[in-house]
């Protein structure tokens, strides 16, 4: 690789390497290492009065080290956290120490270490080196953080870099490994609560001919031996109810699904949710058996209690929640009854409130543009809002009680939607209708509107039984449960922009400078990438660090003098 390609102490770390070699040691051996210990472990178990982890095998990375002649300490960080680890030149031997652990290993190299738990004099836990094993030679240095009189110096905390290089983010903030954990443990008290209760997990086509079972834009993408085009997955609703046609009794799924929609702190292209169905019940049922589940989990991570702390709120998520329909929410915030309203009455009502509208939207969407705009912050404990209006529910069961309304339930919490659930729709002739009317919103202009799924139509004609259905977002519902403020912070690989290139000057803009051709690679590495970043360096700083540059790296240059250094920079400025 040429100089341009890599920093100081890339070059360092690969040289580093290549000695490894040549001594014989392998810096990436193919051959297991048997851990018999973690850190925590050790931490947890360890008892000085009757000594044990006394035959120990642990491995990590080494953060962290303090050498001191013939000894040293080091911070050997596992996938549980971190422990100390003493290691001495007369224990591993003086090649191992003197040069193999001093010169050419680096904070970021994973190593292996067999010893034994001690306590040192200075109180702390450590464990005595007495094999040191190289497992992995890290090329790239590790964003070090440093403290001192209680400030954090070098953070790795800038967003699109935590984001772009979770890896890296993973390694050096151990709290947001955390975060992950606890999402792992959401999705894990979930499933065993579906599982006691009898309903099976299955799968569903991601890639399907019709997008169907929510309002959204999909993804489109063609298959080249069928020649049709084909959508990533907005819902997997319509499929798990084929499912209950067939004769399941409770299905559910962990799905991943796909909207082409905008992207904000609550919002990914690509999300995680979590879809059931179950025969025989209504939506009132549902709201039961949806407040004990999150309650369940709600304890589960909170070491029994039910509130959490979402910023600077405290939520608390015991069961029962609070029932408010739609109309009453409504009526609630602004006075205006939505009941046997109009189109153009709701268009107007929006207007006067100074809501925005298009003319693509029909009745359900102004509606949704009310509540939303007027209704949904103030929803901060969680409460159940039921009884929407028929336009906003294509695959919701008409209301027993009122054929305008829809037995359909939204769970709020903190200001936004947590889940969705539905009395299913299983009238076949209800359904196409709904279809229909979505066709014609779309024929509108409606690029949202739902497609026609004939195929799930069918399946309805052969009967489906009373249903009630939830669908529920994971990753919003881990924001809530971990108190993170963007759905980034909950995602292991958010979707970024693309990486931005570091536009570099030509040879030609230096050399108007009057800087030599060989000099401007050595520049560019040492992060001058354009000819006017030199201008207002300090003059002195700049020849000494280009000087030591040339001498770290044996590039065998001529020095320039310390007048065409500055020279340089006056024509920069």
């Amino acid at each position: 690789m040429e100089i341009t390609e890599l920093s100081e102490q890339e070059i360092l770390r690969r040289e580093s390497m290549n000695k490894l070699r040549e001594m014989g040691i392998d810096p990436y051996p193919a051959a297991e290492y048997k851990v018999t210990a973690t850190a925590a472990e050790i931490r947890q178990g360890f008892t000085p009065e009757a000594p044990n982890f006394q035959d120990a095998a642990i491995a990590g990375r080494i953060m962290s080290r303090r050498i001191m002649g013939s000894a040293a300490f080091f911070e050997l960080q596992d996938h549980t956290g971190r422990i100390q680890v003493y290691i001495k030149r007369d224990d591993v031997g003086v090649e191992m120490y003197n040069t193999v652990f001093k010169k050419l290993l680096d904070i970021g190299d994973i190593v292996g270490i067999k010893g034994f738990a001690f306590i040192t004099n200075m109180g702390e836990l450590s464990v005595h080196c007495r094999e040191l094993t190289v497992l992995s030679k890290s090329l790239r240095p590790l964003p070090i953080v440093k403290e001192k009189d209680g400030q954090v110096f070098d953070a790795f905390s800038d967003p699109e870099q935590r984001y772009r290089m979770r890896y890296v983010d993973l390694i050096v903030n151990p709290q947001v490994r955390e975060v992950f954990l606890k999402r792992s443990k959401i999705i894990a008290t979930m499933r065993r609560f579906f599982d006691e209760r009898g309903y099976v997990e299955v799968e569903t086509p991601i890639l399907q001919p019709i997008p169907g079972g929510a309002a959204a834009r999909p993804f489109i993408t063609h298959h080249n031996t069928l020649d049709i085009p084909l959508y990533l997955r907005i819902a997997n609703e319509l499929y798990l109810k084929r499912l209950i046609v067939g004769g399941f009794d409770g299905v559910y799924e962990f799905a991943k699904d796909f909207r082409n929609e905008g992207m904000d702190r609550t919002h990914n292209p690509e999300f995680t949710v979590m879809e059931i169905y179950v025969a025989y019940k209504d939506y009132r049922w549902m709201m039961e058996f949806t407040e004990q589940m999150i309650e369940t989990v709600a304890r589960e991570l909170h070491d029994g209690s039910t509130t959490v702390r979402i910023g600077d709120r405290e939520i608390d998520f015991r069961a029962p929640f609070r029932r408010l329909s739609m109309t009453d929410a409504i009526r609630e915030k602004t006075g205006f009854d939505i009941t046997g309203k109009s189109e153009e009455e709701l268009r107007t009502a929006c207007r006067e409130m100074g809501i925005e509208t298009d003319a693509t939207m029909g009745k359900g969407k102004l509606i949704d543009a009310i509540f939303g705009e007027k209704c949904e912050e103030d929803l901060i404990q969680p409460t159940f809002i039921t009884d929407y209006p028929i336009e906003m529910s294509p695959l919701c069961k008409r209301h027993r009680d009122n054929p305008d309304l829809t037995e359909r339930f939204e769970l709020f919490v903190n200001g936004k939607e947590l889940c969705n659930a539905y009395s299913e729709l299983n009238d076949p002739v209800d359904q196409l209708e709904r279809f229909q009317d979505q066709l014609r919103l779309s024929e509108k202009g409606d690029d949202e509107a739902m497609f026609i799924d004939m195929d799930f139509v069918r399946a309805l004609e052969y009967g489906m039984p009373t249903c009630s259905g939830m669908g529920i977002g994971i990753d919003r519902l881990t924001m809530f449960m971990t108190d993170q403020a963007s759905i980034q912070d909950v995602l292991f690989f958010p979707q970024m922009r693309p990486e931005k290139k570091v536009v570099r000057d030509e040879p030609e803009a230096y050399a108007a400078l009057g800087v030599p051709a060989e000099w401007v690679a050595v520049l560019q590495k040492m992060g001058y990438v354009t000819a006017a970043s030199l201008g207002g360096l300090a003059p002195g700083k700049l020849f000494n660090d280009l000087c030591g540059f040339n001498k770290k790296n044996k590039l065998g240059l001529k020095n320039p003098s310390a007048d065409e250094v500055k020279g340089w920079i006056e024509a920069a400025q």
